[in-house]
């Protein structure tokens, strides 16, 4: 598995590398892909990373865990590669972005928010094809030790918590960030709260208010 990590996270999260609960997860997620098919690739699993350098994060949509089927997971949560099959989760965020802010978005790769400062982080870093949230238990103290790396950040930085797997962040997360937490875009729960929610105008509104160049949501 060839992972890869950009310098800005690699020396802020070096001394948690060395820890031995990262050695151990770094063990059994490699043997994970050496008997299993697994997402994403090894070197996309720190995409979220990779896109969005440590003192650029203004955003950070958890969502769960990859996409578990072939030429979907980009390391970038709810994020798909232009021309593979739409995901429900992706066609809901899509709706309402349209309906929060009227932006009709053709493409479904979230590579551009990434650049712009939005962290895209699953709970669970990787998948098996197949099984979904099959390896989220070997990842929450991983997130959940990033996240509280993330809300120490000095920057004004806002989290959206979707879903209920998200959600058991926001203990982490008050009092330190502000935070938006709805129902998951799945269309299981999507009626249930996360429509209507306008995350992304109150994304901006916050980021406008704290000095921030607001997220361009159209690239």
């Amino acid at each position: 598995m060839d992972v890869k990590l950009e310098d800005s996270w690699k020396r802020y999260l070096n001394a948690e590398f060395d820890k031995d609960y990262f050695i151990n997860l770094t063990e059994l997620v490699r043997q994970e892909y050496q008997n299993h098919q697994c997402f994403p690739p090894g070197r996309q699993v720190f995409n979220a990373f990779n896109l969005c350098p440590f003192n650029d994060v203004k955003v950070v949509i958890i969502g769960q865990d990859p996409y578990h089927t072939p030429g979907q997971a980009q390391g970038l949560s709810f994020s798909l590669p232009d021309g593979a099959k739409t995901q429900p989760s992706m066609r809901n965020i899509l709706k309402e972005l349209k309906d929060d802010i009227g932006i009709e978005r053709a493409s479904q790769d979230l590579t551009g928010w990434a650049k712009q400062g939005v962290l895209l982080l699953n709970r669970s870093l990787t998948v098996e094809e197949g099984k979904p949230n099959g390896m989220t238990d070997l990842w929450v103290s991983v997130t959940d030790t990033l996240v509280d790396i993330i809300a120490d950040l000095p920057q004004p930085i806002i989290f959206v918590l979707w879903g209920k797997n998200a959600q058991e962040l926001d203990t982490i997360v008050a009092g330190r960030k502000p935070y938006l937490k709805s129902a998951h875009p799945s269309p299981f729960s999507a009626y249930r709260g996360f429509f209507g929610s306008k995350p992304f105008s109150h994304i901006n509104q916050y980021l406008e208010e704290n000095g921030e160049t607001p997220i361009d949501w159209s690239k």
